[in-house]
């Protein structure tokens, strides 16, 4: 018909005036540097101001002061100008902070034309750091805050440009993993993708599930690992050892069960079930009932600890259980012993209160901490325990305390009878001791009261020996060749290093001299060589009252199996 169509054809990968890159799998990881956020360079976080510090009470309105850097008289003005000017925009000056859209809280941290924000208000504080009033304004808001650039994905910007299912991978990554499961179980592709991603769909569903069959469903897969539970951590691993789909191995695991909630644990059982069903081995250390009658075999180690243990006191099937057992964990499946309950609770009158917890999947709770009474805050996995008395609790205490802390969760306030209290201490599952040299005895400080009495004996007098001469962490009385550690590490290179016991000193940790000082026959080694029990024993024959009051803790708590010098790391 005469008329003519012209198509134009590039090569340049490119749309909207936006050139973009060819994608490959490193563009999608925060640890390379191809993919990496060039601001904050993967880490997702910079040095800038802290919205916590500038708000950290959000439920405040921001008319009722929650911008705590606009109030007094004169930074007040910006307050009073930016609720005068907001009523225009469509913002909500009487909304409390927390309520309010990320379209909001946009607004009141950027601005818009005349309206002023938060952002402009710090850009006047730099401007005039030469007062130094203005320099110490500025520090007192600044800390770790969300990276602006990637808003705390980590991943470059070009990365957010691909996206599967109307979403890109730093949303999918947000999402709780039983989420992201509905997600790909819905997932439609054209035939030309889905042929394509296949095999790498159903290695993405299966680890998945692993996941969720180890309980581990609330989880986001951009978690932060050491924000993670102990018992988080391992069965994550587990879920590792599941989607690896090994067979012929054998597998030990310490105490998958420690965090679960008893409600997941019949999901754990089913997933050591499903690695046993591989053809695999499974060997697991456990206390936990219901694990222990699921198990094909039971091995128990007893009847007690330290040196009245160490033989097998039962080896059979649940079903061979007799009664009469030297076995307390058999006592105890069979019902002969049982934890005694106490008949009466102690009232209590005083108490700690949290208010507004709202951090992580807190939903804005108030909980109150009785003082002076066993308090059990218990939860299925993933509830938020953890959040709420370390994240919030604990790190609030800590700053009323006038002790140093990271900065709490999200609560509105702490209150109570705050005064009662003088110290608050965090017990967890970390180790004791960092050092190669930490041990039960220096960790209670008894080794102090130890090395004093060994210093005050006639031989260590006679040479000059001070305390700090029996210190295995001081030049003096220990040994040169190994410092003090009882052994030589040999590095092997692209081996696993080599620990062997010290020549010098035959794994005494001491010079000869100092071994040579006795204390009712005893030197210094044979003391560390003690169990907890035998050292309260030779110290009350000798009426050393101070060392047996640093010990019996350890005793009170169980532990009096445990030698005075064992590396804190066994």
């Amino acid at each position: 018909d005469g008329t003519a169509k012209l198509h134009v054809f590039s090569n340049k990968f490119e749309a909207d005036g936006i050139v973009f890159e060819e994608p490959t799998d490193q563009m999608f990881s925060f640890n390379s540097p191809a993919g990496a956020c060039p601001d904050c360079e993967g880490f997702g976080k910079v040095i800038g101001i802290d919205e916590h510090l500038v708000v950290p009470n959000r439920a405040l309105s921001v008319y009722d002061g929650a911008v705590i850097c606009w109030r007094g008289e004169k930074m007040g003005e910006w307050l009073s100008d930016f609720i005068h000017k907001a009523p225009q925009y469509g913002f909500p000056i009487f909304t409390p902070y927390y309520e309010l859209t990320e379209a909001q809280r946009r607004f009141l941290w950027e601005g818009d034309g005349e309206s002023h924000g938060i952002n402009e208000f710090f850009r006047m504080l730099e401007e005039n750091q030469y007062k130094i009033q203005y320099r110490v304004m500025l520090a007192r808001y600044r800390g770790k805050t969300v990276c602006p650039k990637c808003g705390g994905a980590r991943l470059k910007p070009e990365a957010s440009y691909v996206q599967v299912g109307g979403h890109n991978i730093s949303q999918l990554t947000n999402l709780p993993i039983t989420e992201l499961k509905q997600f790909f179980d819905t997932l439609e592709l054209n035939k030309h993708d889905s042929d394509v991603a296949c095999r790498i769909l159903t290695e993405i569903n299966s680890r998945i599930r692993f996941l969720i069959d180890v309980g581990l469903g609330y989880l986001t897969l951009n978690r932060q690992s050491n924000s993670l539970s102990g018992g988080e951590s391992q069965r994550i691993n587990l879920a590792t050892s599941l989607g690896s789909s090994l067979v012929g191995s054998l597998y030990i695991l310490d105490e998958p069960s420690i965090g679960l909630h008893s409600r997941d644990t019949d999901k754990l059982i089913y997933v050591l079930r499903q690695l046993q069903s591989l053809g695999n081995t499974v060997i697991v250390v456990e206390h936990d009932e219901e694990i222990i009658r699921a198990a094909d075999y039971i091995i128990d180690i007893g009847p007690d600890a330290g040196r009245l243990g160490g033989q097998v006191v039962y080896e059979g099937d649940m079903k061979d259980l007799q009664k009469g057992s030297n076995s307390h964990t058999v006592h105890y499946l069979l019902g002969e012993e049982h934890i005694p309950l106490p008949l009466h609770r102690r009232p209590w009158n005083n108490y700690i209160e949290i208010k507004g917890a709202r951090e992580n999947n807190l939903k804005g709770i108030d909980v109150r901490f009785p003082l002076n009474v066993i308090t059990v805050v218990t939860g299925v996995s993933g509830s938020g325990k953890s959040t709420l008395v370390r994240d919030i609790f604990y790190r609030a205490l800590k700053r009323e305390l006038d002790e140093c802390s990271d900065r709490p969760g999200e609560f509105i306030s702490i209150g109570g009878d705050l005064k009662s209290l003088y110290n608050v201490e965090f017990v967890d599952q970390n180790p004791i001791g960092k050092s190669s040299r930490s041990n039960p005895v220096t960790y209670i400080k008894a080794y102090d009261e130890i090395r004093k009495l060994w210093s005050e004996q006639p031989l260590a007098k006679q040479m000059g020996y001070t305390a700090g001469f029996f210190s295995f962490n001081n030049d003096g009385g220990r040994c040169e060749e190994c410092k003090g550690d009882g052994t030589i590490t040999v590095e092997m290179q692209f081996m696993a290093d080599l620990v062997l016991e010290c020549e010098s000193c035959h794994g005494t940790r001491f010079k000869v001299e100092t071994l040579e000082v006795k204390f009712q026959n005893m030197n210094i080694h044979d003391v560390l060589e003690m169990t907890v029990s035998q050292a309260i024993e030779f110290f009350t024959l000798h009426n050393q009252r101070k060392i047996i009051k640093k010990l019996m803790p350890l005793q009170e708590v169980g532990l009096g199996y445990i030698k005075l010098g064992q590396s804190s790391s066994t």
